[in-house]
């Protein structure tokens, strides 16, 4: 069969769906991927991929997207897949759209979050959260096959009528290029001039502020002041369609404050080396669908601080493999860095509570399988 994966970005391409991609390859099936123009794509095109490019726009700019919607409708056009199977709420919506104006046999669509669940106050939040349900249900009306990575968007798609038959397949990572590694730790630590001692919180994510930067930013300052041996490491770099206000100058100053207490590493591919050489994963989001990043950190035997969210909340056992606190909220997240750095043994003992939990419920293989019977059902 013929299969078309489209995302957005190329960085959800490369991250999210080229593991799905590669496995259906291996299986004989022709697969082309389909996102925005970038960087990461070399490397998948590397690897002997098709890749066609559409002008997604990360916004509700009706230019933007009608231009977006005739690129995918002209690929699904000429391409005649089998099967298009979209990822993410604007480029899903309009790649559904394409495929059902195209007569498409199987339109597929994976859920990564609801963006009507996102937080927000104002008359400007409401009208956005009302268009992405409005879109979200139009959409849900033209797709075959619908899958969701958390469990919770799972039952919103159940109880809110988006979709007769939503599945979880949750997300995974592979255990064993996520791993904890005492020699791996050891020869990175020494690289940077650290020893094993020093407590190093990680965290991995897009430089946008719903991951919560000004937060943890505040909160390190205070933990740094009070316990020296510590370091903060910020993996990630701000996405050219990232929207919201650039936080430059958040970091320019916490590094002013911090010193040498902060790394900031930029982007990254040796994200599961990095995770061995740290303690503690934070993830202080706003609002999540199931992030990677979380199912990477348990499977390296990290203890995880994040948010009491959806998708968080349904990856970290509270006080067994982490520790969740309200968002937003400096002095709680504070608390919960502290407790780390006081209780060693305790926050070991999570870590590798994190790991158990995380090859019964979070690897890649289970995932692909869930993805895979899904998509060739039919």
């Amino acid at each position: 069969m013929k299969i078309l994966e489209v995302t957005n970005v190329d960085f959800s391409l490369y991250q999210f769906l080229l593991p799905l991609m590669r496995i259906l390859k291996a299986q004989g099936h022709e697969v082309i991927g389909v996102c925005a123009e970038g960087d990461l794509l070399k490397k998948v095109r590397q690897e002997g991929f098709v890749i066609r490019t559409v002008p997604f726009v990360r916004s509700y700019a009706p230019v933007g997207q009608i231009k977006a919607l005739w690129a995918i409708y002209k690929i699904i056009k000429q391409e005649r897949p089998d099967i298009v199977h979209a990822h993410m709420p604007i480029s899903g919506f309009l790649t559904r759209v394409a495929a059902f104006l195209c007569g498409t046999p199987i339109i597929a669509y994976t859920c990564h979050g609801y963006l009507f669940n996102q937080a927000g106050q104002g008359m400007k939040s409401l009208i956005r959260r009302g268009l992405s349900f409005a879109l979200e249900w139009c959409a849900g009306k033209i797709t075959h096959l619908y899958m969701t990575v958390s469990a919770e968007e799972t039952k919103d798609a159940k109880r809110l009528q988006i979709h007769p038959q939503p599945v979880y397949i949750g997300n995974g990572r592979d255990p064993v290029k996520f791993a904890p590694d005492a020699a791996i730790r050891s020869e990175i630590r020494q690289a940077i001039g650290i020893n094993n001692d020093k407590i190093v919180f990680l965290i991995v994510s897009r430089l946008v502020r719903h991951k919560g930067y000004p937060e943890l930013l505040a909160c390190f300052i205070a933990i740094a002041a009070q316990y020296k041996n510590t370091e903060l490491w910020i993996v990630g770099e701000r996405l050219s369609s990232d929207h919201g206000d650039a936080l430059d100058r958040a970091f320019d100053s916490a590094k002013e404050k911090l010193g040498d207490q902060l790394r900031l590493w930029g982007y990254r591919d040796d994200i599961n080396q990095l995770m061995k050489a740290a303690d503690v994963f934070v993830l202080p989001s706003h609002f999540e669908g199931l992030p990677m990043s979380i199912v990477e950190a348990m499977l390296s035997e990290l203890p995880v601080i994040s948010t009491a969210i959806r998708g968080p909340r349904e990856q970290v056992e509270h006080q067994k493999t982490g520790l969740l606190v309200p968002a937003g909220s400096v002095s709680e997240l504070a608390k919960a860095m502290a407790w780390m750095i006081e209780y060693p043994q305790e926050r070991q003992a999570m870590g590798k509570r994190g790991r158990k939990r995380g090859l019964e419920c979070f690897t890649e293989e289970q995932q692909l399988k869930k993805a895979m019977q899904i998509l060739l059902s039919h």
